[in-house]
C-alpha cells in the first residue's frame, strides 16, 4: 500500500515507517498538519495515519477537511488520547479506525490490512482451511480433520478472525474491537475465558493445539497446525 504518515515525533514515525517498509508498504512521511493535509489532497494513497498532536493544523481538524472535499482516503488516527470521548470525538470526525499510543506495530499493520479490505469492495472470503481446521461462514460450521467443532457464536467469531489472520498475530485489543465492538478495553478477561474453551474444543481428541500463545503480544493460528 501507499501510506501517508502524519506523525510529528520523529522516533515514532521512525518506527511505524520503517517497519511498515519492511512489510513491503510505500510510507511518505508528514510532520505537521497542514503538510499531511497538502500531501492527502494532492497525492493518492491508499490509507493515511494521522496522529491528533500535529503542529499547525490538529490531526481532527486535518481529517474534516479532507472529508469536507469528499477525500474517503481510509484514515487511521494514531494517538496517546484515548479515552471514550477521544475516541468517539475522532470516529464522528471521519476517521475509519482508531488505535491508541503504545501500540504493537503487527496491530497498526494488521488494521491498516483490514482498511484496505474495506475500501477495495472486495468479495470477502466465506470459508477458511488453515491446516486441517476449516471454518465456513455461510454454513455456520467448524470442522477439524473433518470431525465437527462445535462452537458457540463468540468461540467462532474468536476462531474466524485467527483464521482471516493466519500465521500472523491477533491481540487481545483486535479481538475486543472486532468481535465485541469495544474501541477501548473494559480491563476484563472475557477475551482470555472465551479463547480457553475455543482450544479446548479444538484440542479435544487431539493431541496438539492448533492456536499458538505469544506471550506479551496476543494469539496466532499455526499455518502448519
Amino acid at each position: 500500500m501507499d501510506v501517508l504518515l502524519a506523525e510529528d515525533d520523529l522516533e515514532t514515525a521512525g518506527f511505524v515507517a520503517d517497519g511498515l517498509r519492511a512489510l513491503g508498504h510505500e510510507v511518505t512521511h508528514a510532520t505537521t498538519g497542514d503538510g499531511a493535509l497538502k500531501a492527502a489532497t494532492e497525492g493518492s494513497f491508499d490509507a493515511v495515519i494521522l496522529d491528533r498532536m500535529l503542529p499547525g493544523l490538529e490531526g481532527l481538524e486535518v481529517l474534516r477537511q479532507l472529508r469536507a472535499r469528499s477525500n474517503r482516503v481510509p484514515v487511521l488516527v494514531l494517538t496517546a488520547l484515548g479515552g471514550i470521548s477521544d475516541r468517539v470525538d475522532g470516529l464522528d470526525a471521519g476517521a475509519d479506525d482508531y488505535l491508541v499510543k503504545p501500540f504493537a506495530l503487527v496491530e497498526l499493520a494488521a488494521r491498516l490490512n483490514a482498511l484496505a479490505r474495506r475500501s477495495s469492495g472486495a468479495d470477502p472470503a466465506t470459508r477458511f482451511e488453515v491446516g486441517d481446521v476449516v471454518l465456513d461462514l455461510l454454513r455456520r460450521d467448524v470442522t477439524r480433520a473433518g470431525r465437527p467443532v462445535l462452537l458457540q457464536p463468540r468461540e467462532f467469531a474468536l476462531l474466524e478472525q485467527l483464521m482471516r489472520h493466519a500465521g500472523r498475530i491477533v491481540t487481545r485489543t483486535m479481538f475486543l474491537d472486532l468481535v465485541w465492538g469495544f474501541h477501548f478495553d473494559p480491563q476484563t478477561n472475557i477475551v482470555e475465558s472465551h479463547l480457553s474453551r475455543l482450544r479446548t474444543k479444538l484440542r479435544e481428541g487431539f493431541a496438539d493445539d492448533p492456536i499458538e500463545t505469544i506471550r506479551g503480544s496476543g494469539y496466532r493460528m499455526r499455518i502448519d497446525a
